[in-house]
């Protein structure tokens, strides 16, 4: 089972998440609250994956972002926001979120998105596009980056393309024949050289060095 713990301000946006995600057989939501139990519940609870709102009145979810990074053993952390161009995106993503989700993402695709996080995959849902992330997150010109990428092995090349691609370790591993394992020594390989801290500032390094197809080819999420 994974894990769920969802952190909201709203309790319409905490009960729709809860009863979608209650559905799959395969995730179980411990607890839904705002923003200012958060930690307390993430600490007691030890959820696998935390969906939580960028924006809250009670507290940052910027902080609270910050405070779950800093669990002994902290959970894989996504963002919840209305809007696709939210200012507060580039900083989440810089401090260590694993991507974030709109609310308004198809509930079908819900309970796939938060597997894809809980098996250590890239989730940008809804509209956001490649550009807009770039907009973001300045990593550099293209040169730089191109460097940093230099310093990999042809193999932590590969499984960063893979990461970029959205790919979870497992799916990872099924694609170039290695145990689970293997891949996430791989992937802290990768995070290491690359001086990132997440999957998702090393998939945009890996557009921006030019590893991956032209964006109009590329799915979202």
């Amino acid at each position: 089972m994974i894990r769920v713990l969802v952190v909201d301000d709203e309790a319409l946006v905490r009960t729709g998440f809860e009863h979608i995600l209650s559905a799959a057989g395969d995730i179980e939501v411990v607890a839904a609250v705002a923003g200012g139990q958060a930690v307390a519940a993430a600490g007691e609870l030890r959820p696998d994956v935390v969906l939580l709102d960028i924006r809250m009145p009670d507290v940052d979810g910027l902080t609270v972002l910050a405070q779950l990074r800093r669990l002994p053993q902290p959970p894989v952390v996504a963002m919840l926001t209305t809007f696709d161009m939210d200012e507060y995106v580039a900083a989440a993503l810089r401090s260590g979120a694993a991507g974030f989700l709109l609310k308004d993402t198809d509930p079908v695709q819900l309970p796939v998105l938060v597997r894809n996080l809980a098996e250590g995959g890239v989730v940008l849902s809804g509209s956001v596009t490649r550009t807009v992330v770039h907009g973001y997150l300045d990593n550099g010109p293209q040169h730089a980056a191109m460097r940093r990428v230099e310093a990999l092995t042809d193999r932590e090349r590969a499984v960063l393309i893979l990461i970029a691609e959205g790919l979870s370790n497992t799916a990872i591993g099924a694609r170039l024949y290695l145990s689970t394992g293997t891949v996430k020594d791989h992937v802290s390989a990768v995070l290491s050289k690359l001086r990132v801290v997440s999957r998702v500032q090393a998939a945009l390094l890996a557009e921006r060095a030019g590893l991956l197809k032209a964006p109009d080819s590329q799915e979202e999420g």
